[in-house]
């Protein structure tokens, strides 16, 4: 799996950026955010039960994430057309904004997310800055849904360029070396 300090690999991803007709699809890649702090995320399948209230809730903080100069891009290796017909399906989901994009195979090899025994993308964060570098990797188990509220305190306190300490905000002190 690549780490902090990898390079986030080149990408060429078709998305389901929307539910509107005719503009429901688009090619995404690492130009779309160029100079911005990408939060990159992938949830196992489409039609399942967890990954639902996490894509909601980044959605929700979407608005947060952009206050940051962040952009929240996520997907699974089900293709464009799948999460389209979830989104179309699920209530919560057709009212999202953020694009869910199909992670190809090599795509996903390359970023190492691949549950191998059960061939489905892990339930993974990348935070990655302006300049492509991995910041921050987050995995959970597939049975355990992110803190999004994590990323966003990790997303400001990799911001600050200075040294925070154990359960550190946005606001407190950062420590300060002599």
């Amino acid at each position: 799996m690549l780490t902090v300090g990898d390079k986030f690999p080149q990408f060429k991803l078709q998305a389901c950026v929307s539910r509107e007709k005719g503009k429901e699809f688009a090619t995404l890649t690492n130009d779309n955010f160029s100079g911005q702090w990408l939060v990159f995320y992938s949830y196992p399948k489409d039609f399942t039960f967890i990954c639902p209230t996490e894509i909601v809730e980044l959605d929700k903080k979407a608005a947060d994430f952009s206050d940051r100069d962040a952009v929240v891009v996520g997907g699974s290796t089900d293709n464009e057309f799948s999460h389209l017909a979830w989104r179309n399906a699920h209530e919560d989901l057709q009212k999202i904004n953020t694009p869910l994009v199909h992670i190809s195979a090599s795509f996903g090899q390359e970023l190492g997310i691949i549950r191998h025994d059960a061939g489905v993308a892990l339930r993974a964060t990348f935070i990655v800055d302006p300049q492509g570098v991995i910041r921050w990797v987050n995995v959970n188990d597939l049975s355990v849904g992110r803190s999004v509220d994590e990323t966003l305190r990790v997303l400001d306190a990799l911001q600050t360029d200075e040294l925070c300490p154990c359960n550190w905000k946005a606001g407190q002190e950062t420590i300060k070396v002599a």
